[in-house]
């Protein structure tokens, strides 16, 4: 059985198609997003509401706590072992979400990458704050040419993941690529996508509703609960902002220009990776394609289990 997947940048709005999909074909929903699984987190995740998941059946979703450890590695193995048990249950397994690393993981399978002291990536985590993600991307760089190139200085975890695997093992991570275990599982991609300016539109939009929701009331809660800002999930857009506005480094105004412009670039960034995959279908939701998504699945494309 080939296993749907519809991805998308953030904003995008695969929430919504999600869960008509999910609902019109008797689909379970597997989330592919690197913060929603952490039951701390909330406004920032922009997690299916629980009358949302009462309807529609969600894994990989508020499972850890944030000082649980989460990798596109993790994240594989735990999606197959859903997928396989939602399969066996005579259902359809619909991966969700935006998180291209961890998208990769699944459909390519797992780089054989050893495994690295977490001291190393604590130290790198703790420069982040007192030096600059900019200095640590030049450093991965030097160390990485081929890994750094698919970045930029914003994208500081993966930037921390480059140089600990390179400190841990003396090798560039992308000498590890082409060493992977095979996925379990065949996919089928659909990728959701809107006019730019569109798009734009809607993560300013969604943004200051995560202020007005209380996005800086949940982070300053966390910290209050003795989270760190060194920990990888504040190291993420729209929770690191509010961190340095907490610590007055950020004026408010600032902080939410901030959040909605690293939040654009990032959904820019995934729109550049999703390019990537040749077979994927691309889904225009100005011009109402998501029917294509389910008709496709109700027409057996998929062999049904």
């Amino acid at each position: 059985m080939r296993i749907p997947i519809i991805a998308g940048p953030t904003g995008v709005g695969k929430t919504s198609v999600s869960l008509n999909v999910a609902e019109s074909v008797g689909a379970e929903i597997v989330s592919c997003d690197s913060r929603q699984i952490f039951r701390q987190l909330s406004i920032g995740t922009a997690k299916a509401t629980a009358e949302e998941r009462a309807h529609v059946k969600h894994h990989l979703i508020d499972e850890l706590d944030l000082e649980d450890p989460y990798s596109a590695g993790i994240f594989a193995n735990m999606a197959e072992k859903r997928i396989t048990d939602i399969i066996s249950r005579g259902l359809i397994p619909l991966v969700t979400g935006g998180s291209t690393l961890y998208l990769n993981a699944l459909i390519f399978g797992l780089a054989n990458i050893p495994q690295v002291d977490a001291q190393i990536r604590q130290r790198l985590n703790e420069r982040i704050q007192t030096e600059s993600s900019e200095t640590l991307f030049e450093e991965l760089a030097v160390v990485d040419p081929e890994f750094a190139r698919t970045l930029d200085p914003t994208k500081s975890q993966r930037i921390v993941r480059g140089l600990e695997v390179h400190a841990g093992t003396g090798q560039p991570l992308s000498s590890f690529f082409s060493d992977h275990d095979p996925p379990q599982h065949e996919y089928e991609l659909f990728v959701l996508t809107r006019d730019r300016s569109i798009l734009y539109d809607r993560i300013n939009r969604r943004i200051d509703q995560m202020i007005d929701n209380g996005l800086v009331e949940e982070v300053r809660g966390l910290v209050a609960a003795g989270a760190t800002p060194a920990m990888d999930a504040l190291q993420t857009v729209g929770y690191k902002e509010v961190v340095r506005f907490l610590n007055d480094e950020l004026e408010r105004e600032e902080m939410i220009d901030l959040i909605k412009r690293n939040t654009r670039r990032y959904a820019k960034r995934q729109l550049t990776w999703f390019r990537r995959y040749d077979q994927a279908t691309w889904i225009d939701l100005d011009h109402g394609e998501e029917k294509m998504i389910i008709e496709i699945l109700l027409n057996s494309k998929f062999d049904r289990p």
